[in-house]
């Protein structure tokens, strides 16, 4: 009983600092940032919000919440311990990092990097800076690498089941040039996700855990107690080759086997140190090498949102339209409207209206087979389905692929297309 109330108050207490941390509530204003600036690109080119930046910052805290308590829970299980200064110094190093690229905010980085400092600082073992630097020093030299590592290797394995579960509901439609000059519909799969972790700091007048974890070095001597590290997880990527449920289960596939190849890595180190700085390098280099696998991937495929002779190409459906009443999917084509085969956007458009009260579709799925949908149109509904078409080369924006950095949030996502002579109706972009 007294060892269940000693857990229960230990963790009331970091559960309270945690909330009370800035670092979590600036991660949160940061992801509404970015589902804003999000929001704003699909204003700017389709007249139209696909959906509620609020609502995607909610789902993205929820998702967050739920993951931090998975990885908290087994973290704490193997006895994961990272000192309170080096939680300092990741949140630091990582503030660092997304100066120059958002998609830095990851703790592979900022672990990785303090896992290589550590090696410096014990290969200069009679280096001791005076003040407050040398129980940071000395933290850092005695931190046990596997342990943080680890945890880093959990981190990505509940990135890898979240990009599964809501990439493709997250991903925003965009138009971009093709490196055949050429004007190509694509999604962009920005997301992050605010996750706080609960785990073991060294403490003075702690206590022991009842169980005896796979990490339990300096746990039986130093005791412990249990401290908040909220971060923030991320998942940038782009596809115009895969539809993004497709792009999803690719990603979280590589994601899952990045994260075994860490942990691995990380247990191996637990067994010799010096294998630590190479899980470190893993870490660091395979997670750059994902993010490279990914855009050569997409180099070499062949965009698949354009419309080809069998019809126009839906990219995107809106949600609540009639489009998504009528179950239209991403990828598929709509070949005829009452009968009348449609290519253009102005002929889909003059097809709707040739019978203002009811609309019958012809629609090629994605293995090519014919389907027919139909439904009454409304008054207050016009002539719009509520489809995003791929584009042609009539649009007046297209998105400027480009890393992003922190000072690029506020900054302006598109810019003008130079292939566009006067500007295009908003009937022209949303049909």
């Amino acid at each position: 009983m007294d060892l269940i109330v000693a857990f229960g108050t230990r963790i009331a207490q970091a559960i309270l600092l945690g909330l009370l941390n800035p670092f979590y509530w600036l991660a949160i204003v940061f992801i509404a940032i970015q589902y804003r600036r999000q929001m704003l690109l699909e204003r700017r080119l389709y007249a139209v919000k696909m959906r509620s930046w609020l609502e995607q910052t909610w789902r993205a805290w929820l998702g967050g919440l739920v993951a931090g308590v998975i990885v908290s829970f087994a973290a704490v299980g193997l006895g994961a311990l990272i000192p309170s200064s080096v939680m300092i110094l990741l949140w630091i190093i990582t503030f660092v990092l997304v100066l120059f690229r958002v998609r830095w905010i990851c703790l592979a980085y900022a672990g990785g990097a303090l896992v290589l400092l550590q090696l410096l600082l014990r290969l200069m073992p009679d280096w001791q800076p005076a003040g407050w630097m040398a129980s940071w020093v000395t933290d850092l030299r005695d931190m046990n690498a596997a342990g943080l590592l680890v945890i880093i290797a959990l981190v990505h394995g509940a990135e890898a089941w979240l990009v599964r579960k809501q990439a493709a509901r997250f991903a925003s439609p965009f138009y971009m040039d093709s490196k055949r000059g050429r004007i190509v519909g694509g999604y962009q799969m920005n997301m992050f996700w605010p996750m706080p972790l609960l785990l073991l700091v060294p403490a003075t007048d702690g206590l022991t855990l009842p169980w005896i974890p796979l990490f339990a070095e300096g746990l039986g001597t130093s005791g412990w107690a249990f401290a908040a590290l909220p971060i923030v997880i991320g998942f940038s990527d782009m596809t115009y080759t895969y539809l993004p449920q497709d792009k999803a289960k690719v990603t979280a596939s590589r994601l899952y086997m990045y994260a075994a190849a860490l942990l691995a890595a990380a247990l191996l180190s637990n067994w010799w140190y010096p294998l630590a700085p190479i899980g470190a390098l893993v870490a660091i280099a395979m997670h750059e090498w994902l993010v490279y696998q990914s855009r050569s991937e997409e180099l070499g495929r062949s965009p698949i949102y354009t419309h080809d002779k069998r019809g126009l190409l839906i990219q995107a459906v809106l949600p609540g339209s009639p489009a998504e009443e009528l179950k239209l999917q991403p990828g598929e084509i709509i070949s005829k409207v009452n009968g009348i085969p449609v290519h253009t956007k102005e002929a889909l458009h003059q097809a709707l209206r040739a019978n203002a009260a009811f609309c019958k579709l012809e629609v090629l799925n994605g293995n090519g087979d014919v389907k027919f949908v139909q439904r009454a149109m409304y008054a207050d509904e016009h002539h719009q389905l509520g489809v995003l078409l791929a584009p042609d080369d009539n649009v007046s924006y297209v998105a400027a692929m480009k890393p992003l950095s922190v000072r690029q949030l506020f900054l302006s996502p598109w810019r003008k297309s130079n292939k566009r002579l006067e500007q295009a109706s908003e009937e022209q972009m949303l049909s």
